[in-house]
């Protein structure tokens, strides 16, 4: 049928693919911190990153579209969180090595792209029912 779009299951968006690569290097990282550490930083900073993945799975169950983008949007707030302060500070307390760091920024940077994108594809999808 011409005009009707292929659903596409959570589990195959590149989107939630990327934050579920974060979030098991995340833990990589958690899982080795002592415990004075994952109470002070590591519960936090693992809590912040697995939010990313938690909140575009919610957003692909919701309906309307703002509701969905608002998800989206709690989302890359966490990613933000985890990634441009929860992960520095574990760096800038020598606790993750600038190695670490780098390759979780990699993927971060590649899921705030794909984020952006998706969020807009939303609003776009929306202008086009109009």
């Amino acid at each position: 049928m011409e005009g009707k779009k292929e659903y596409i299951k959570l589990e195959d968006l590149e989107v939630y693919k990327l934050s579920r690569e974060l979030s098991r290097l995340g833990w990589e990282i958690y899982s080795k911190l002592n415990w004075q550490n994952r109470k002070i930083i590591g519960d936090q900073f693992i809590e912040s990153i697995d939010s990313g993945g938690a909140n575009i799975a919610e957003s692909y169950g919701r309906f309307h579209y703002l509701d969905r983008i608002r998800f989206l949007y709690n989302s890359r707030g966490s990613l933000f969180e985890s990634i441009n302060h929860w992960l520095d500070l574990l760096l800038e307390r020598g606790i993750v090595s600038n190695d670490e760091l780098q390759e979780l920024k990699l993927i971060s940077d590649k899921l705030s792209l794909k984020l952006n994108n998706y969020i807009q594809s939303i609003y776009n999808a929306k202008k086009e029912l109009k």
